[in-house]
């Protein structure tokens, strides 16, 4: 299940969570750190390109496929993924006949990893052929019985997703099941492979209006997923036409029911898209959509999870003409009181560690979005004991404090959040949020946002991947903020010795793949006019 946009925490972001099915009470260690039994996915794990490459030789020998599945111990999306998906029976009897690597983010060579294979939200799951070529990215946002749809899809079809979309856009002629592979590919974890991320709501209107007449279902979800995308509201032509497909949609809770993914997670800007405006017709629209999410709320056939982000797009659309940063919303008292409910029933009921990680966070998340902050809070603090990265609810609630005003507190948190943090990646993207709240909450502390700037980047250091892909992003963020807690020369002294640090850590690294030029340019002085 992937957080509505008002409940994704920017500097935490994950991809998209899979909806819940069975899981194993008794399990509670990530799937990769057991030996693989017949009830397990054997997953191998790969650490660097020998590891791949042993991977390809492997699958090419068998001739088999490849499945890589990129993410890291606290991610919730990836706890999910955990307690549903890879406990799935199909699904691990699928994996038989599949090389299934696993790529933890934390491990030494895992972000060059993710350079070369162009991945960088957790969790992304890439079918590839056996000679390398990339069939198809999972969507991890749909319910899980729909993944397994796409993954026997992909396995048949044998065509790479590229070759695809080219005959698409050419006017070719594809089949029903090509057509559900565009609609059911991970375009939220596509990166760029595709198509450039502005060009995307014009390129899935176009697939949807060829898709239309093969195969409804494909195209009324790809109909969403263009307006999803259309976050600007001005990349994508909408007409009443469009308006009436999406409302019948809405209206009938079979189709509906397809669509929960897309529905729930999209509703904000599915919303402004088709009426940009508050006024009679947004209100007709969210009349429709508010009645659709309610059933798929009250659906016992769908998981936990897929119900919560129905009630999580009901806040979504409750908020949706109030200020986005908004922090005590004035919400319909029912609906409050819903949330509250589903919360103290999660928490009461979801006992499994994966699940909790998930699920849990999202409802704190809820909870706060609704402007329910205490509960907010003690939700995420009852459950530190029960998380195995309790560091990701301590960073959720520095949030919280932050957007409360209690800045103090909010720094308490964020410190212990990245004392407590584990992995290198990890480590120095919750010290990159850190160091933001610091620059941020506490900009005269200058002391201390040197020494959590020289300890970031002494553990870069140590670190041969900290130049790649997620590293160097909060790596990047930290020169950013440097830069800008210095914009005026006032902290010019904290930052020359900064500068000389890194210069003796960028003489070591690497040239290839631009590593050193990252390196140095963290806090490259600002050119003078």
């Amino acid at each position: 299940m992937k957080l509505p946009a008002s409940l994704r925490p920017s500097s935490l972001a994950c991809a998209a969570l899979l909806s819940l099915a069975t899981f194993s009470p008794s399990l509670v260690l990530p799937a990769s750190a057991a030996a693989p039994t017949a009830s397990s996915v054997a997953w191998q794990e790969a650490a660097g390109d020998a590891d791949i490459e042993k991977a390809f030789a492997q699958a090419r020998s068998e001739k088999k496929p490849v499945l890589l599945y990129w993410g890291a111990k606290w991610c919730p999306p990836c706890n999910q993924l955990k307690a549903t998906l890879f406990n799935r029976q199909d699904f691990i009897e699928q994996t038989r006949s599949i090389v299934a690597v696993h790529l933890d983010g934390d491990v030494p060579g895992a972000q060059k990893l993710g350079t070369r294979f162009k991945v960088r939200g957790y969790p992304t799951l890439i079918l590839f052929s056996n000679d390398g070529q990339e069939l198809t990215r999972l969507p991890g946002e749909a319910d899980a019985a729909q993944v397994m749809k796409v993954l026997q899809l992909g396995l048949a079809g044998g065509r790479p997703i590229k070759s695809v979309l080219a005959d698409a856009r050419a006017g070719k002629k594809l089949s029903a099941n090509e057509w559900k592979l565009l609609g059911f590919y991970s375009w939220e974890t596509d990166e760029q492979q595709l198509v450039p991320a502005a060009q995307r709501p014009a390129l899935l209107a176009q697939l949807a209006a060829a898709a239309q007449g093969v195969d409804a279902e494909t195209g009324s979800r790809l109909w969403l997923k263009a307006l999803a995308a259309n976050e600007d509201g001005k990349s994508l032509k909408v007409d009443a036409a469009l308006a009436e497909r999406v409302g019948k949609v809405l209206a009938n809770a079979a189709e509906a029911r397809a669509q929960t993914d897309a529905l729930s997670y999209g509703a904000p800007e599915i919303v402004r898209s088709l009426a940009p405006k508050a006024g009679p017709e947004r209100q007709a629209l969210l009349a429709q959509y508010e009645a659709a999410l309610k059933r798929l709320e009250a659906d016992t056939s769908l998981s936990r999870a897929d119900r919560l982000a129905a009630l999580s797009a009901r806040v979504e659309l409750a908020r949706i003409d109030l200020p986005r940063d908004e922090r005590h919303p004035k919400l319909n008292a029912a609906l409050l009181q819903e949330v509250r409910e589903a919360a103290a029933r999660l928490d009461k009921e979801v006992t499994d560690g994966y699940e909790r990680q998930a699920v849990i966070t999202e409802a704190a998340g809820l909870l706060g979005v609704s402007g329910q902050w205490e509960q907010s809070d003690a939700l995420l603090k009852a459950s530190l004991s029960k998380s195995h990265s309790p560091y990701y609810l301590m960073s959720m609630l520095g949030g919280n404090a932050k957007k409360q005003g209690r800045k103090d507190e909010a720094l308490r948190w964020y410190e212990e959040a990245f004392n407590k943090s584990e992995g290198p990646a990890t480590r120095l993207q919750w010290g990159a949020n850190y160091l933001a709240a610091l620059v941020e909450l506490a900009p005269q502390d200058t002391a201390r946002i040197e020494k959590v700037a020289g300890q970031l980047f002494a553990e870069a250091e140590k670190d041969k991947g900290a130049f790649y892909e997620r590293s160097a992003r909060s790596l990047k963020k930290v020169g950013n903020d440097l830069q800008a807690w210095n914009k005026t020369g006032q902290h010019e002294a904290s930052l020359g010795k900064l500068r000389g640090q890194l210069e003796g850590i960028c003489a070591k690294v690497d040239t290839a793949d631009q590593q050193r030029a990252t390196c140095e340019g963290l806090l490259k002085p600002a050119k003078k006019g």
